[in-house]
């Protein structure tokens, strides 16, 4: 693939960076989409100094050796990650509109290609999963961390009268993390792009039956440069069902 192609979204370089720094995160914005394409395993200096255009010895003055890059770039993936999906939901107001945002731009990442392809973590947990090693390791607390910070955003939602004080915020940080999975390797094995739209109405659906009265009705969100707004939490009325049960009484 073209490497015009690999450097693709989401952002270039920092400009207010030193050269030598700018050139190394250019070089790692490739690696991160050759490595979601081709597998982190298959990324090596040789091969992406062929991506490239590169000598090997102009590589080596970044990377030491394979394992270094491939760490470097398991970093530069998470970076992109935070930029695109966790600073932007962080901004949103604290409970059911962040852990939302969350969900939501963890699914529209993938949609909108922020990766060439695809989940990056999804695909880099499924390889080294059974190695061991600094590589696994890194990748291993990665995931562990986005867990927490779902896993926390439920706990805040729940503090804002959100959602239900008895929901496990851990069972339910690991429900959301297993249906979203699952989109991205139906999307990823299948090229089935409903994937996106059902894993979204499944989170939906979960959090809706832990919702509280508390909990807004709506958010408005923008991912992949469309804002949408999503409804959250719908809720009838007591009096409205009471009216309902009256009626059916009075039939």
């Amino acid at each position: 693939m073209p490497v015009a192609t690999l450097i693709g979204p989401p952002w270039p370089a920092k400009f207010g960076a030193a050269k030598g720094a700018r050139t190394r995160e250019s070089i790692l914005r490739v690696a991160v989409n050759l490595a979601s394409l081709e597998g982190l395993q298959g990324l090596t200096i040789g091969r992406l100094a062929e991506e490239l255009k590169m000598s090997k010895s102009g590589l080596f003055a970044h990377f030491g050796s394979k394992e270094d890059l491939q760490l470097a770039t398991v970093e530069m993936a998470r970076e992109i990650f935070r930029e695109y999906v966790i600073r932007p939901a962080l901004a949103e107001p604290e409970g059911m509109p962040r852990l939302w945002a969350l969900c939501d731009r963890w699914v529209d990442h993938v949609e909108s290609r922020v990766f060439a392809g695809g989940c990056f973590f999804t695909a880099a947990s499924f390889e080294f999963d059974s190695r061991s090693g600094p590589v696994r390791d890194r990748i291993a607390d990665a995931m562990r961390t986005w867990l927490s910070i779902l896993s926390e955003a439920v706990e805040r939602a729940q503090k804002r009268g959100h959602l239900k004080t008895g929901v496990n915020p851990e069972l339910l940080a690991f429900e959301i993390y297993s249906l979203a999975i699952g989109s991205h390797w139906v999307h990823g094995l299948f090229g089935d792009r409903k994937a996106f739209s059902n894993v979204r109405a499944m989170i939906l659906a979960r959090l809706r039956t832990f919702a509280t009265s508390k909990c807004p009705s709506s958010i408005q969100t923008t991912t992949g440069g469309v804002s949408r707004e999503t409804s959250l939490c719908t809720f009838q009325p007591l009096t409205s069902r009471h009216n309902k049960k009256n009626k059916r009484t009075n039939r």
